[in-house]
Order: C-alpha cells, then sequence, then structure tokens
C-alpha cells in the first residue's frame, strides 16, 4: 500500500511540475550548445538534427496527451532519492517516428524506465518544419522528481 501512495504521490509531482514551454523560445541556438551534449554525441546520430524550428514537433493530441502516454508507460521503481533529475533526448525523425532515445542522469534504473517508457509510446508524431520541410528535431524531456 505504502508503495502504492508513493507512486501515486510521484505522478501527482510529475502532474504538477510539469511546465508547458514554447521550445522555439526556449531550444538552444545550435545543437552543441544542448545540455550534455558531450554525452549525446556518443550516444545519438545527431547529423542533421535542429533544436529550433518553424514550426516543432508536436505529439498526436498535445504534450498534455504525451505526459499521460508518458506516465502511463513508465514503470513503477521506489526511489531511495529524495530528488531524481532526468533528461530525456529523442530524435523526432522527418517521417515522425522516433529514433535514438537515451536519458542522462544519475540514477540507471530511473534513466531506463523513462527510456523505456518514450520507446514505448508507437506514435508517430507531426514532424518540426523548417520552410515547410520536415527536419529531424532533437527533442529534449526534463524530468523531475521529488519525495516528500
Amino acid at each position: 500500500m505504502k508503495k502504492v501512495i508513493f507512486f501515486l504521490g510521484m505522478l501527482f509531482c510529475i502532474i504538477i511540475s510539469g511546465q508547458i514551454t514554447d521550445i522555439k523560445s526556449t531550444a538552444p541556438a545550435t545543437i552543441s550548445a544542448v545540455p550534455h551534449y558531450e554525452d549525446l554525441k556518443t550516444k545519438i546520430n545527431l547529423e542533421g538534427a535542429v533544436t529550433k524550428a518553424d514550426k516543432a514537433p508536436e505529439f498526436p493530441g498535445g504534450m498534455t496527451a504525451f505526459y499521460r502516454e508518458f506516465r502511463y508507460n513508465m514503470d513503477i521503481i521506489s526511489a531511495k532519492y529524495n530528488k531524481i533529475d532526468i533528461r530525456v533526448y529523442f530524435i523526432v525523425e522527418k517521417n515522425g517516428y522516433v529514433r535514438d532515445v537515451t536519458a542522462i542522469g544519475e540514477n540507471k534504473k530511473h534513466l531506463q524506465a523513462a527510456e523505456t517508457a518514450i520507446r514505448r509510446m508507437f506514435v508517430r508524431w507531426k514532424p518540426a518544419t523548417i520552410n515547410n520541410e520536415p527536419v529531424r528535431f532533437l527533442y529534449t524531456f526534463p524530468l523531475s522528481l521529488k519525495k516528500y
């Protein structure tokens, strides 16, 4: 019962602390300015990927649906830490499919759970565009969990 209450509390924290921001205004100007760039270039094929576009990629149903689907797919893991900070990176390809998912953070179990949750979403995104041409887009999804 304690685990269920803890899990519901963590989900509540994700819902409350999740912020939807405009990608165009907060994205780094170049791909090399992305946090954890040195780690990313060894894990993800960043060739041709952008972080800014005229139109950002769109999850079907919007970001609220994305967060809901992510929570549904996220495995339950007991947290021994008071705070968990993870950044999930993935490429939304020109055809709208998600590729090259990786997570960077401190706890390996939580990193794997976050990566798996994204990979379980077999949904085709509407791709990012520049001058009405689809482009590869590096999407960053920050995930913070706090234990109260």
